[in-house]
């Protein structure tokens, strides 16, 4: 199958990656740093290995970009008004899109935009960044799961996770909204109080004020997946999802980073969407509204300077 990635950061730039040293056909979109990985590669400095590719099928358009079976959309969620032009010409009738992004509300919204795409979400469990030019730093996990959103094709989802593990990423076919709500119990709490608190993860569980705070935020994920009638959400999640962060480097994630380099923050999927869903069911989240409060009038002071 050929692959193309809309978005080559910490997420695409990976995934993407792993796909083609492992001999796939991958085409990637490029943005800042197009001519330098033109001229020099990608590199993925990896806690499993580094490996390094050039030449890359690299290109500054999607006009310029083959049309493909699979398209893997890395992009921040604040970007994807520009899937409606981005999109159509890697599309064929068949293509399946998978958004490898963090939030509520995103296949839908991509749905609504494009009526008759075939879509499935990629929940990424990983530890990555970008911070220059053609190098990914991927730090620890990596694994990725794939929730069938409106494929129509269950080989083609399936193929795709097969692919995936050939390139050595372990990878599973898990329920569309159960994976995406386990992503947020993890998420919500975690991205925007390293903002807040202008921290790391590992600082937030030192301290049993804010590790409270953090466990108590991931029940109110639970507990609003729950009456929204998703299956498999128990408070014992929180428990693992506590101790698997222990066990990570000391990490700054996705907003963090978008926090530091003064970039917009994806508060809307990653907040606003979650907690309207939640309060149209009747379930308030009085703890996680105050944080995405928060993160807006940080985001305005910075942004309005």
């Amino acid at each position: 199958m050929r692959y193309g990635i809309i978005g080559t950061g910490a997420i695409g730039g990976y995934y993407g990656s792993k796909l083609a040293h492992s001999g796939k056909d991958v085409h990637f979109l490029l943005h800042k740093d197009y001519e330098y990985v033109r001229e020099h590669g990608l590199h993925v400095h990896s806690c499993d290995g580094d490996f390094s590719l050039n030449p890359v099928q690299a290109y500054p358009d999607t006009k310029d970009m083959p049309v493909c079976d699979v398209v893997l959309v890395g992009l921040k969620s604040v970007n994807n008004g520009l899937l409606s032009h981005l999109l159509p010409p890697l599309l064929k009738e068949d293509t399946l899109v998978v958004l490898i992004q963090n939030g509520i509300g995103l296949e839908e919204d991509l749905q609504a935009m494009f009526p008759h795409l075939q879509i499935a979400a990629g929940l990424a469990f990983i530890c990555s960044s970008k911070t220059e030019p053609g190098v990914i730093r991927h730090e620890c996990y990596g694994s990725i799961n794939i929730g069938n959103y409106s494929c129509k094709q269950e080989e083609k989802v399936l193929a795709v996770r097969d692919d995936f593990l050939q390139a050595g990423v372990k990878a599973a076919l898990v329920e569309y909204r159960e994976a995406r709500w386990k992503k947020a119990v993890w998420n919500m709490p975690f991205n925007g109080m390293t903002v807040a608190l202008n921290t790391t993860t590992d600082q937030l569980l030192s301290h049993p004020s804010t590790e409270r705070l953090i466990h108590d935020q991931m029940l109110e994920v639970i507990h609003a997946a729950q009456h929204l009638g998703v299956q498999n959400m128990h408070e014992a999640f929180a428990d693992k999802m506590i101790q698997m962060t222990r066990e990570m480097v000391p990490y700054s994630p996705s907003m963090k980073l978008d926090f530091d380099f003064q970039r917009p923050m994806e508060i809307d999927y990653l907040y606003t969407k979650p907690i309207e869903e939640a309060r149209n069911a009747g379930f308030s989240m009085p703890k996680l509204e105050m944080l995405e409060n928060e993160l807006r009038f940080i985001q305005h002071r910075y942004l309005n300077k």
